[in-house]
């Protein structure tokens, strides 16, 4: 038995990815009480968890997007997993990259018309399939 079995986590970690790349579509980003602090949290089309988004991957975002998260909705990375230095040790830590087929180009500077809800919206060209072995 597995300690993440039995104390399951409602964020995304690293190891979740099991070493792949995964393409998502944000469909939310809220900020919420983690502890003592306020995070950004992003939400994702087919996926149950969220993403804690550290400042490294919000600015990634916001150079592929804009620096307005409601520009961000509707939009498609991909997760990813690196070596980062946390307390002085390496781990692995949950990244983003761009899209691989170029649906992501540096920002503008105004953001795109926000999205309707994805409960409202139709499949799009940008929308990755999901990836139903990925479980989170």
């Amino acid at each position: 038995m597995k300690v993440a079995d039995v104390f399951p986590s409602n964020y995304i970690k690293a190891d979740d990815l099991q070493g792949r790349e995964v393409p998502v579509v944000i469909a939310d980003a809220k900020i919420e009480k983690l502890g003592n602090d306020q995070k950004l949290i992003l939400y994702f089309q087919h996926k149950d968890k969220g993403m804690v988004c550290n400042k490294t991957n919000a600015n990634r975002i916001a150079y592929l997007y804009g620096e307005d998260t409601d520009g961000w909705l509707g939009r498609p990375i991909i997760l990813c997993s690196e070596f980062v230095e946390f307390q002085g040790r390496t781990v692995k830590g949950l990244r983003i990259k761009p899209p691989a087929n170029g649906a992501a180009s540096p920002a503008a500077p105004a953001s795109p018309p926000r999205p309707a809800p994805i409960s409202n919206r139709a499949h799009t060209e940008i929308d990755p399939p999901p990836v139903d072995d990925i479980p989170f």
